[in-house]
């Protein structure tokens, strides 16, 4: 599974990076494009930001609450247990 998703990754960076050449051969920028529909790279970092401000707090507070259900449920597995 993890072979499928960083092959997938792989793609996707060879893919952007080989788009990205073909549109600078035209001259067009991503931040020309960013202007165009109406957002700056700063606002965009900010929105990130904003993103990952509101993310942490809510991973933390699921994690507080999911890692002792899990240690509970992998200490009260029988010896050799697998699916």
């Amino acid at each position: 599974m993890i072979h499928n998703a960083l092959s997938t990754l792989l793609k996707f960076f060879i893919g952007a990076v080989a788009v990205g050449a073909l549109l600078n051969a035209f001259d067009i920028r991503a931040e020309d494009v960013l202007q165009d529909i109406g957002f700056t790279p700063e606002a965009i970092l900010a929105f990130v930001r904003e993103g990952i401000g509101w993310a942490i707090p809510h991973f933390l507070l699921g994690a507080m609450v999911l890692i002792p259900i899990w240690l509970i449920i992998f200490l009260l597995k029988p010896p050799g247990f697998r699916r």
